[in-house]
């Protein structure tokens, strides 16, 4: 708990991700064995298993837009947006690679501060999309005191950059 987190943000820009390792416990069975049983949904689906949020539930999870620059098929030039979702090495390395997602946009400011750009998502997908490439997701995770990965001057000079 006492080293700060590290942003895999640059893995991005620094080449392809080597090979994930072997799929691994998702951390969100331990909410399962920890919570209350959750009643099955009134319109015949499956609920969610005792302790695990539902799927649809709203999170806020630190990501920014990101764009490629490429041609169409006539050689017109086009900007391709997309939003890439920040990773980070788990603290105490036990679950290598982790995405957090926070319950409240209050969490995340609280623990990544101000100016962290973040999107808002369902937690069900999120943990789908992540868990393909071998990362696993924390629910509202205590994040250890320190500068945030982002500043307001950061937030600027990506602004300029994508223009």
């Amino acid at each position: 708990m006492g080293e700060p987190n590290r942003s895999r943000l640059l893995d991005y820009t620094q080449g392809p991700l080597p090979a994930p390792p072997e799929p691994r416990r998702s951390s969100l069975l331990d909410y399962a064995e920890a919570g209350p049983t959750v009643r099955a949904a009134t319109d015949g689906r499956p609920g969610p298993r005792p302790g695990v949020p539902p799927y649809e539930t709203p999170v806020f999870v630190p990501a920014h837009p990101r764009h490629v620059d490429t041609t169409y098929d006539d050689g017109r030039p086009v900007r391709v947006p997309f939003i890439a979702y920040e990773l980070f090495a788990h603290p105490a390395d036990v679950a290598g690679t982790v995405a957090f997602a926070f319950t409240t946009l209050e969490k995340l400011v609280a623990a990544l501060g101000e100016a962290q750009p973040w999107v808002a998502t369902s937690l069900g997908p999120l943990a789908e999309g992540v868990g393909e490439r071998g990362v696993t997701v924390l629910l509202d995770p205590r994040v250890a005191p320190g500068p945030p990965n982002w500043q307001l001057a950061d937030l600027a000079a990506y602004a300029r950059e994508v223009r």
